[in-house]
Protein backbone atom coordinates (compact mmCIF):
# COMPACT_ATOMS: atom_id res chain seq x y z
CA UNK A 1 0.00 0.00 0.00
CA UNK A 2 2.93 2.35 0.49
CA UNK A 3 3.37 2.31 -3.30
CA UNK A 4 0.08 4.22 -3.48
CA UNK A 5 1.99 7.34 -2.45
CA UNK A 6 4.42 6.97 -5.37
CA UNK A 7 1.61 6.13 -7.80
CA UNK A 8 -0.47 9.14 -6.79
CA UNK A 9 2.61 11.35 -7.03
CA UNK A 10 3.24 10.23 -10.63
CA UNK A 11 -0.47 10.45 -11.44
CA UNK A 12 -0.48 14.00 -10.10
CA UNK A 13 2.57 14.87 -12.22
CA UNK A 14 0.97 13.48 -15.40
CA UNK A 15 -2.36 15.22 -14.84
CA UNK A 16 -0.63 18.47 -13.85
CA UNK A 17 1.38 18.33 -17.09
CA UNK A 18 -1.83 17.89 -19.09
CA UNK A 19 -3.47 20.67 -17.11
CA UNK A 20 -0.66 23.13 -17.83
CA UNK A 21 -0.54 22.31 -21.54
CA UNK A 22 -4.29 22.63 -22.09
CA UNK A 23 -4.46 25.75 -19.91
CA UNK A 24 -1.76 27.42 -22.02
CA UNK A 25 -3.71 26.55 -25.15
CA UNK A 26 -6.97 27.90 -23.72
CA UNK A 27 -5.50 31.07 -22.24
CA UNK A 28 -3.50 31.74 -25.38
CA UNK A 29 -6.61 31.42 -27.53
CA UNK A 30 -8.57 33.67 -25.16
CA UNK A 31 -5.93 36.39 -25.19
CA UNK A 32 -5.52 36.16 -28.95
CA UNK A 33 -9.19 36.39 -29.86
CA UNK A 34 -9.92 39.25 -27.45
CA UNK A 35 -6.94 41.16 -28.87
CA UNK A 36 -8.12 40.31 -32.39
CA UNK A 37 -11.66 41.52 -31.69
CA UNK A 38 -10.42 44.79 -30.21
CA UNK A 39 -8.02 45.37 -33.10
CA UNK A 40 -10.51 44.84 -35.93
CA UNK A 41 -10.88 47.80 -38.28
CA UNK A 42 -13.69 48.69 -40.67
CA UNK A 43 -12.27 49.43 -44.12
CA UNK A 44 -13.84 50.23 -47.53
CA UNK A 45 -14.52 47.32 -49.84
CA UNK A 46 -15.15 44.72 -47.14
CA UNK A 47 -17.61 41.89 -47.88
CA UNK A 48 -21.25 42.36 -46.92
CA UNK A 49 -21.87 41.49 -43.28
CA UNK A 50 -18.21 41.90 -42.28
CA UNK A 51 -17.76 43.98 -39.14
CA UNK A 52 -13.99 44.40 -39.32
CA UNK A 53 -10.71 42.96 -40.53
CA UNK A 54 -7.15 42.58 -39.30
CA UNK A 55 -3.83 42.00 -41.06
CA UNK A 56 -1.12 40.13 -39.14
CA UNK A 57 2.36 38.86 -39.87
CA UNK A 58 3.69 35.67 -38.33
CA UNK A 59 5.64 32.54 -39.26
CA UNK A 60 7.04 33.94 -42.48
CA UNK A 61 3.71 35.00 -43.93
CA UNK A 62 0.73 37.33 -43.68
CA UNK A 63 -2.73 36.58 -42.32
CA UNK A 64 -5.91 38.41 -43.33
CA UNK A 65 -8.71 37.87 -40.81
CA UNK A 66 -12.27 39.08 -41.34
CA UNK A 67 -15.01 38.92 -38.72
CA UNK A 68 -18.72 38.66 -39.59
CA UNK A 69 -21.52 39.83 -37.33
CA UNK A 70 -23.89 38.16 -36.92
CA UNK A 71 -22.74 35.57 -39.47
CA UNK A 72 -21.64 35.25 -43.10
CA UNK A 73 -24.32 34.76 -45.74
CA UNK A 74 -23.40 31.08 -46.01
CA UNK A 75 -21.73 28.52 -43.79
CA UNK A 76 -18.12 27.84 -44.83
CA UNK A 77 -17.11 24.25 -45.58
CA UNK A 78 -14.35 24.25 -42.98
CA UNK A 79 -15.20 25.64 -39.55
CA UNK A 80 -12.84 25.39 -36.56
CA UNK A 81 -14.43 25.27 -33.13
CA UNK A 82 -12.49 26.45 -30.07
CA UNK A 83 -13.78 24.43 -27.15
CA UNK A 84 -11.56 21.47 -26.32
CA UNK A 85 -8.85 23.63 -24.75
CA UNK A 86 -11.40 24.79 -22.19
CA UNK A 87 -12.93 21.39 -21.58
CA UNK A 88 -9.63 19.56 -21.12
CA UNK A 89 -8.28 22.28 -18.83
CA UNK A 90 -11.27 21.81 -16.56
CA UNK A 91 -11.22 17.99 -16.73
CA UNK A 92 -7.50 17.82 -15.93
CA UNK A 93 -7.92 20.41 -13.18
CA UNK A 94 -10.74 18.36 -11.68
CA UNK A 95 -8.45 15.32 -11.82
CA UNK A 96 -5.77 17.20 -9.89
CA UNK A 97 -8.34 18.27 -7.32
CA UNK A 98 -9.39 14.65 -6.80
CA UNK A 99 -5.83 13.30 -6.61
CA UNK A 100 -4.46 15.97 -4.30
CA UNK A 101 -7.34 17.27 -2.21
CA UNK A 102 -9.96 14.52 -2.23
CA UNK A 103 -7.77 11.43 -2.01
CA UNK A 104 -5.48 13.36 0.33
CA UNK A 105 -8.28 15.11 2.21
CA UNK A 106 -6.90 14.30 5.66
CA UNK A 107 -3.58 15.90 4.76
CA UNK A 108 -4.49 18.81 2.52
CA UNK A 109 -8.23 19.58 2.76
CA UNK A 110 -9.51 19.14 6.30
CA UNK A 111 -8.38 21.50 9.05
CA UNK A 112 -9.99 20.33 12.33
CA UNK A 113 -9.04 23.62 14.00
CA UNK A 114 -11.43 25.37 11.58
CA UNK A 115 -14.10 22.78 10.84
CA UNK A 116 -13.84 19.31 12.36
CA UNK A 117 -15.65 17.14 9.81
CA UNK A 118 -15.12 13.72 8.23
CA UNK A 119 -13.19 13.50 4.97
CA UNK A 120 -16.29 12.50 3.00
CA UNK A 121 -18.10 15.55 4.33
CA UNK A 122 -15.20 17.79 3.35
CA UNK A 123 -15.19 16.31 -0.17
CA UNK A 124 -18.92 16.94 -0.47
CA UNK A 125 -18.47 20.51 0.74
CA UNK A 126 -15.65 20.97 -1.79
CA UNK A 127 -17.90 19.88 -4.67
CA UNK A 128 -20.76 22.02 -3.34
CA UNK A 129 -18.65 25.17 -3.27
CA UNK A 130 -17.48 24.67 -6.85
CA UNK A 131 -20.98 23.97 -8.17
CA UNK A 132 -22.49 26.87 -6.22
CA UNK A 133 -19.98 29.26 -7.74
CA UNK A 134 -21.15 28.49 -11.28
CA UNK A 135 -24.86 28.43 -10.41
CA UNK A 136 -24.66 31.77 -8.59
CA UNK A 137 -22.68 33.44 -11.38
CA UNK A 138 -24.96 32.11 -14.12
CA UNK A 139 -28.06 33.24 -12.23
CA UNK A 140 -26.53 36.70 -11.86
CA UNK A 141 -25.81 36.93 -15.60
CA UNK A 142 -29.40 35.94 -16.40
CA UNK A 143 -30.96 38.27 -13.80
CA UNK A 144 -32.40 41.74 -14.54
CA UNK A 145 -28.97 43.12 -13.62
CA UNK A 146 -27.55 41.69 -16.86
CA UNK A 147 -28.40 44.97 -18.60
CA UNK A 148 -26.08 46.83 -16.21
CA UNK A 149 -22.59 45.31 -16.60
CA UNK A 150 -21.05 47.49 -13.87
CA UNK A 151 -23.53 46.19 -11.30
CA UNK A 152 -22.96 42.62 -12.46
CA UNK A 153 -19.21 42.99 -11.89
CA UNK A 154 -19.73 44.63 -8.49
CA UNK A 155 -22.02 41.83 -7.30
CA UNK A 156 -19.65 39.22 -8.75
CA UNK A 157 -16.72 40.72 -6.85
CA UNK A 158 -18.76 40.77 -3.64
CA UNK A 159 -19.47 37.07 -4.22
CA UNK A 160 -15.75 36.41 -4.66
CA UNK A 161 -14.98 38.12 -1.34
CA UNK A 162 -17.71 36.15 0.46
CA UNK A 163 -16.62 32.86 -1.13
CA UNK A 164 -13.00 33.45 -0.16
CA UNK A 165 -13.94 34.13 3.45
CA UNK A 166 -16.21 31.07 3.67
CA UNK A 167 -13.60 28.77 2.11
CA UNK A 168 -11.01 29.88 4.65
CA UNK A 169 -13.45 29.10 7.46
CA UNK A 170 -13.88 25.52 6.21
CA UNK A 171 -10.61 24.24 4.71
CA UNK A 172 -6.87 24.53 5.07
CA UNK A 173 -5.51 27.78 3.70
CA UNK A 174 -3.87 25.97 0.80
CA UNK A 175 -7.12 24.24 -0.15
CA UNK A 176 -9.15 27.43 0.30
CA UNK A 177 -7.08 29.38 -2.22
CA UNK A 178 -7.09 26.46 -4.65
CA UNK A 179 -10.88 26.13 -4.38
CA UNK A 180 -11.39 29.83 -5.07
CA UNK A 181 -9.41 29.28 -8.26
CA UNK A 182 -11.33 26.10 -9.07
CA UNK A 183 -14.67 27.90 -8.63
CA UNK A 184 -13.53 30.62 -11.01
CA UNK A 185 -12.18 28.14 -13.56
CA UNK A 186 -15.51 26.28 -13.41
CA UNK A 187 -17.31 29.55 -14.15
CA UNK A 188 -15.06 30.05 -17.16
CA UNK A 189 -15.56 26.55 -18.55
CA UNK A 190 -19.28 26.75 -17.72
CA UNK A 191 -19.45 29.85 -19.89
CA UNK A 192 -17.96 27.91 -22.79
CA UNK A 193 -19.97 24.70 -22.31
CA UNK A 194 -23.38 26.09 -21.28
CA UNK A 195 -23.52 29.46 -23.05
CA UNK A 196 -20.93 30.21 -25.72
CA UNK A 197 -21.00 26.89 -27.59
CA UNK A 198 -24.82 26.42 -27.49
CA UNK A 199 -25.32 29.96 -28.79
CA UNK A 200 -22.85 29.37 -31.61
CA UNK A 201 -24.63 26.11 -32.49
CA UNK A 202 -27.91 28.02 -32.77
CA UNK A 203 -26.31 30.44 -35.24
CA UNK A 204 -24.85 27.56 -37.27
CA UNK A 205 -28.22 25.77 -37.31
CA UNK A 206 -29.92 28.95 -38.57
CA UNK A 207 -27.37 29.28 -41.36
CA UNK A 208 -27.88 25.67 -42.42
CA UNK A 209 -31.65 26.16 -42.46
CA UNK A 210 -31.41 29.37 -44.49
CA UNK A 211 -32.60 31.57 -41.63
CA UNK A 212 -31.04 34.86 -40.55
CA UNK A 213 -29.41 34.30 -37.13
CA UNK A 214 -30.49 36.46 -34.21
CA UNK A 215 -27.73 38.88 -33.15
CA UNK A 216 -28.47 38.36 -29.43
CA UNK A 217 -26.81 34.94 -29.37
CA UNK A 218 -23.48 36.31 -30.55
CA UNK A 219 -23.71 39.25 -28.15
CA UNK A 220 -24.31 36.99 -25.16
CA UNK A 221 -21.43 34.70 -26.15
CA UNK A 222 -19.12 37.69 -26.60
CA UNK A 223 -20.00 39.03 -23.13
CA UNK A 224 -19.26 35.69 -21.45
CA UNK A 225 -16.00 35.41 -23.39
CA UNK A 226 -15.00 38.86 -22.13
CA UNK A 227 -15.75 37.79 -18.56
CA UNK A 228 -13.44 34.79 -19.05
CA UNK A 229 -10.71 37.09 -20.31
CA UNK A 230 -10.80 39.18 -17.13
CA UNK A 231 -10.86 36.13 -14.84
CA UNK A 232 -7.83 34.43 -16.39
CA UNK A 233 -4.95 36.08 -14.53
CA UNK A 234 -6.40 35.63 -11.01
CA UNK A 235 -7.06 31.94 -11.70
CA UNK A 236 -3.42 31.39 -12.67
CA UNK A 237 -2.22 33.05 -9.47
CA UNK A 238 -4.57 31.01 -7.27
CA UNK A 239 -3.49 27.76 -8.95
CA UNK A 240 0.16 28.61 -8.19
CA UNK A 241 -0.50 29.84 -4.64
CA UNK A 242 -0.06 26.39 -3.06
CA UNK A 243 3.70 26.77 -3.66
CA UNK A 244 3.89 29.94 -1.56
CA UNK A 245 2.74 29.66 2.09
CA UNK A 246 2.70 33.44 2.51
CA UNK A 247 -0.31 33.51 0.16
CA UNK A 248 -2.44 31.05 2.15
CA UNK A 249 -0.99 30.27 5.61
CA UNK A 250 -1.70 33.62 7.27
CA UNK A 251 -4.77 34.78 9.23
CA UNK A 252 -5.92 37.28 6.58
CA UNK A 253 -5.24 35.02 3.60
CA UNK A 254 -8.92 35.23 2.65
CA UNK A 255 -8.27 38.83 1.55
CA UNK A 256 -5.43 37.89 -0.79
CA UNK A 257 -7.63 36.13 -3.36
CA UNK A 258 -10.01 39.08 -3.89
CA UNK A 259 -7.08 41.51 -4.08
CA UNK A 260 -5.47 39.34 -6.76
CA UNK A 261 -8.74 39.54 -8.72
CA UNK A 262 -8.45 43.34 -8.66
CA UNK A 263 -4.86 43.11 -9.94
CA UNK A 264 -5.94 40.81 -12.77
CA UNK A 265 -8.79 43.12 -13.75
CA UNK A 266 -6.69 46.28 -13.98
CA UNK A 267 -3.90 44.50 -15.89
CA UNK A 268 -6.33 43.07 -18.43
CA UNK A 269 -7.97 46.51 -18.69
CA UNK A 270 -4.60 47.94 -19.72
CA UNK A 271 -4.02 45.36 -22.45
CA UNK A 272 -7.58 45.38 -23.74
CA UNK A 273 -7.54 49.18 -23.97
CA UNK A 274 -4.14 49.00 -25.67
CA UNK A 275 -5.46 46.58 -28.29
CA UNK A 276 -8.55 48.71 -28.91
CA UNK A 277 -6.98 52.17 -29.03
CA UNK A 278 -3.25 51.65 -29.39
CA UNK A 279 -2.59 53.18 -25.97
CA UNK A 280 -3.21 51.61 -22.58
CA UNK A 281 -3.90 53.59 -19.38
CA UNK A 282 -0.61 53.75 -17.47
CA UNK A 283 -2.40 54.21 -14.12
CA UNK A 284 -3.37 50.54 -14.16
CA UNK A 285 0.25 49.47 -13.51
CA UNK A 286 0.49 51.79 -10.53
CA UNK A 287 -2.78 50.45 -9.15
CA UNK A 288 -1.62 46.85 -9.67
CA UNK A 289 1.67 47.58 -7.89
CA UNK A 290 -0.05 49.19 -4.91
CA UNK A 291 -2.47 46.27 -4.52
CA UNK A 292 0.37 43.74 -4.81
CA UNK A 293 2.31 45.57 -2.07
CA UNK A 294 -0.80 45.22 0.08
CA UNK A 295 -0.89 41.48 -0.72
CA UNK A 296 2.78 41.23 0.30
CA UNK A 297 2.08 43.04 3.56
CA UNK A 298 -0.77 40.68 4.42
CA UNK A 299 1.38 37.64 3.68
CA UNK A 300 4.70 38.73 5.17
CA UNK A 301 4.00 40.84 8.24
CA UNK A 302 6.00 39.17 11.07
CA UNK A 303 3.15 39.40 13.53
CA UNK A 304 1.05 37.15 11.28
CA UNK A 305 3.73 34.50 10.90
CA UNK A 306 3.76 33.76 14.63
CA UNK A 307 -0.01 33.42 14.89
CA UNK A 308 -0.17 31.22 11.79
CA UNK A 309 2.38 28.78 13.20
CA UNK A 310 0.62 28.74 16.56
CA UNK A 311 -2.60 27.87 14.75
CA UNK A 312 -0.87 24.97 12.98
CA UNK A 313 0.46 23.70 16.31
CA UNK A 314 -3.02 23.75 17.80
CA UNK A 315 -4.24 20.96 15.53
CA UNK A 316 -4.38 17.67 17.41
CA UNK A 317 -2.57 14.73 15.76
CA UNK A 318 -4.84 12.38 13.82
CA UNK A 319 -5.02 8.64 14.51
CA UNK A 320 -2.73 7.86 11.60
CA UNK A 321 -0.18 10.39 12.87
CA UNK A 322 -0.27 8.87 16.34
CA UNK A 323 0.33 5.45 14.78
CA UNK A 324 3.37 6.81 12.96
CA UNK A 325 4.81 8.20 16.19
CA UNK A 326 4.25 4.84 17.89
CA UNK A 327 6.14 3.00 15.14
CA UNK A 328 9.37 1.26 16.28
CA UNK A 329 11.10 2.93 13.33
CA UNK A 330 10.01 6.44 14.29
CA UNK A 331 13.02 7.35 16.44
CA UNK A 332 15.57 6.70 13.69
CA UNK A 333 13.46 8.53 11.13
CA UNK A 334 12.86 11.51 13.42
CA UNK A 335 16.57 11.78 14.19
CA UNK A 336 17.33 11.89 10.46
CA UNK A 337 14.73 14.56 9.87
CA UNK A 338 15.84 16.74 12.77
CA UNK A 339 19.49 16.38 11.82
CA UNK A 340 19.10 17.03 8.08
CA UNK A 341 15.86 18.96 7.55
CA UNK A 342 14.82 20.94 10.63
CA UNK A 343 17.35 23.74 10.24
CA UNK A 344 15.22 25.04 7.33
CA UNK A 345 11.86 23.49 8.21
CA UNK A 346 11.63 25.25 11.57
CA UNK A 347 9.34 27.84 13.07
CA UNK A 348 12.34 30.13 13.05
CA UNK A 349 14.72 28.76 10.37
CA UNK A 350 18.41 29.28 11.06
CA UNK A 351 19.73 28.48 7.59
CA UNK A 352 21.15 31.64 6.01
CA UNK A 353 18.79 33.25 3.53
CA UNK A 354 15.65 31.44 4.71
CA UNK A 355 13.24 33.43 6.86
CA UNK A 356 10.19 31.20 6.43
CA UNK A 357 9.85 27.41 6.54
CA UNK A 358 9.74 26.26 2.87
CA UNK A 359 6.13 25.65 1.75
CA UNK A 360 5.08 26.22 5.37
CA UNK A 361 6.33 22.74 6.33
CA UNK A 362 7.66 22.67 9.91
CA UNK A 363 9.56 19.54 11.05
CA UNK A 364 10.49 20.09 14.68
CA UNK A 365 8.15 18.16 16.98
CA UNK A 366 7.09 14.51 16.74
CA UNK A 367 3.64 15.66 15.62
CA UNK A 368 5.18 17.87 12.92
CA UNK A 369 7.18 14.98 11.49
CA UNK A 370 4.25 12.54 11.58
CA UNK A 371 1.98 15.13 9.96
CA UNK A 372 4.28 15.33 6.94
CA UNK A 373 5.21 11.64 6.72
CA UNK A 374 4.13 11.23 3.11
CA UNK A 375 6.06 14.27 1.89
CA UNK A 376 9.17 13.21 3.83
CA UNK A 377 8.96 9.73 2.28
CA UNK A 378 8.54 11.05 -1.26
CA UNK A 379 11.06 13.88 -1.03
CA UNK A 380 13.85 12.32 1.04
CA UNK A 381 13.18 8.58 1.18
CA UNK A 382 11.88 7.36 -2.16
CA UNK A 383 13.82 10.12 -3.97
CA UNK A 384 16.77 12.44 -3.32
CA UNK A 385 14.83 15.65 -3.94
CA UNK A 386 15.50 16.81 -0.39
CA UNK A 387 17.63 18.19 1.09
CA UNK A 388 18.35 20.42 -1.94
CA UNK A 389 21.65 19.29 -3.50
CA UNK A 390 21.98 17.25 -0.30
CA UNK A 391 23.52 20.29 1.36
CA UNK A 392 23.09 18.81 4.83
CA UNK A 393 24.72 15.52 3.82
CA UNK A 394 21.86 13.08 4.39
CA UNK A 395 23.30 9.57 4.24
CA UNK A 396 21.79 6.59 2.46
CA UNK A 397 21.28 4.84 5.79
CA UNK A 398 19.15 7.76 6.94
CA UNK A 399 17.09 7.65 3.76
CA UNK A 400 16.52 3.93 4.31
CA UNK A 401 15.38 4.73 7.85
CA UNK A 402 12.75 7.09 6.44
CA UNK A 403 11.55 4.42 4.02
CA UNK A 404 11.34 1.75 6.76
CA UNK A 405 9.36 4.10 8.94
CA UNK A 406 6.85 5.09 6.26
CA UNK A 407 6.46 1.50 5.11
CA UNK A 408 5.78 0.36 8.65
CA UNK A 409 2.35 -0.47 10.02
CA UNK A 410 1.54 3.10 10.98
CA UNK A 411 2.36 4.44 7.52
CA UNK A 412 -0.16 2.12 5.90
CA UNK A 413 -2.85 4.11 7.62
CA UNK A 414 -1.52 7.30 6.02
CA UNK A 415 -1.51 5.71 2.55
CA UNK A 416 -4.99 4.35 3.18
CA UNK A 417 -6.33 7.65 4.43
CA UNK A 418 -5.22 9.32 1.23
CA UNK A 419 -7.46 6.96 -0.74
CA UNK A 420 -10.56 7.49 1.34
Amino acid sequence: MYDLAIFTDFAGAAVRWLHLVTAMAWIGASFYFIALDLGLRKRPGMPEGASGEEWEVHGGGFYHTTKYLVAPDRLPEHLTWHKWQSYMTWVSGAGLLVITYWLGAELFLVDPAKLDIATWQAIGLSALFIAAGWLGYDALCRSPLRHRPELVMAVLFAGIVLSSWLLHQCFTGRAAQLHLGAMTATIMTGNVFFVIMPNQRIVVADLKAGRTPDAKYGAIAKLRSTHNNYLTLPVIFLMLSNHYPATYAVPLAWLIGPLVFLIGIVVRHYFNTLHATGRGPVWTWGAAAVIFVLVMWIGAAPMFRVSALEEAEARAPSRSELALIASPHFKAAANAVRGRCSMCHAREPFWDGIAWPPKGVVLETDADIARHAREIYLQAGASHAMPPANLTGMEEAERRALVRWFRGGGALQVAGSASR
